[in-house]
């Protein structure tokens, strides 16, 4: 019989599904229905930095009384925060009583600000890991190359400093380096990299004028943004666990993160797509190709096809569509 078991984070999961931090794991319920589908783990809706700092902007600048005195605008700021990861650690507390799947504490930053040593507070609350989602854009032309990224080490740096549970980094396709930021995130104390985030997009509506978001959920095909680094960076750093995102709909999806490399795969658009009903079809496909390769084990086949393992290891480094052209007339 196919064992499904794997481990990641240093945690026991029954198997490689985790549902990804989204408004699906922001109630008990609802990540009480997704273990009984059968998902691995789940990681909690985020507490965002830049929400938090919007609301404090928005009161600030709803009354010029608020602006009148310093202390009061150091006030309202220490309120809002306060009392938003007051809320996120008491869903932590009711998840870990609700459930026996792990739960990993998610904390959306742009800063590393001191906010962040809020992590403890998570870990003390029982989180069995946390995850970092990291978002910076770059809007200052004399900002010298690498900022960017030493921004995601000093957000982890401060953030080990104050807690001793796993930590994973999630972030986005858009460095110059993704192999080298990934080593440096392994080099600062980042236990699991998450490859790779979703980040919010404009989109411009024709018939308003007026700037919009673009669609939310992936697709299927969106696959390819990650599949190709997840087969680079688990062969290059072996040490460093890959969770795979984006792109991942289906058990064949999973699969291929798989095969590729990865130690687990995050879901998110295809839960709120098709309900957690999705999982155990997942799971089933999942066997049934382990059952057919004669697989015993997630290990027996994972990085099977990674950069390392196949016969021509360009293919992943390949930048154009060669064999294609080559053959059209």
């Amino acid at each position: 019989m196919a064992n499904l078991e794997t481990t990641y984070l240093g945690l026991k999961l029954r198997n490689p599904l985790v549902a990804a931090s989204s408004g699906l794991t922001s109630s008990v319920e609802k990540i009480r229905e997704m273990e009984t589908a059968g998902i691995g783990a789940v990681v909690l809706k985020s507490i965002f930095e830049e929400q938090i700092n919007n609301e404090v902007t928005s009161l600030l600048l709803k009354d010029s009384q608020n602006t009148a005195y310093p202390e009061a605008e150091d006030y309202i700021k220490g309120y809002l925060r306060s009392n938003t990861v007051t809320k996120h650690l008491e869903l932590l507390k009711a998840a870990k009583e609700a459930v026996e799947i792990p739960v990993i504490a998610s904390i959306n930053c742009v800063s590393a600000e001191e906010w962040i040593t809020f992590a403890k507070d998570f870990q003390d609350a029982g989180a069995d890991a946390l995850e970092l989602n990291i978002f910076y854009v770059p809007t200052d032309r004399t900002e010298r190359p690498g900022m960017a990224e030493q921004l995601y080490l000093d957000v982890l740096k401060k953030v080990k400093m104050q807690v001793s549970v796993p930590v994973a980094v999630k972030f986005g396709v858009h460095h110059s380096n993704i192999v080298g930021m990934a080593d440096k995130l392994m080099a600062h104390g980042a236990d699991s990299i998450v490859m790779f985030n979703r980040f919010y997009e404009p989109d411009i509506d024709l018939e308003k004028l007026e700037l919009t978001s673009s669609e939310v959920f992936s697709f299927p095909h969106d696959i390819r943004r990650s599949l190709r680094w997840v087969g680079l960076v688990s062969s290059i750093l072996p040490k460093l666990e890959i969770a795979a995102s984006t792109g991942i709909h289906d058990g064949k999806a999973v699969l291929k993160q798989l095969l590729a490399g990865a130690r687990v795969a995050q879901l998110c658009s295809t839960l709120y797509i098709n309900g957690s009903d999705v999982v155990p079809r997942m799971l089933e496909e999942i066997t049934d190709f382990m059952k057919k390769w004669n697989f015993k084990k997630i290990d027996d086949f994972r990085g099977r096809l990674s950069y390392k393992n196949i016969s021509d290891p360009l293919v992943y480094e390949r930048s154009q569509f060669m064999k294609y052209f080559s053959n059209r007339n």
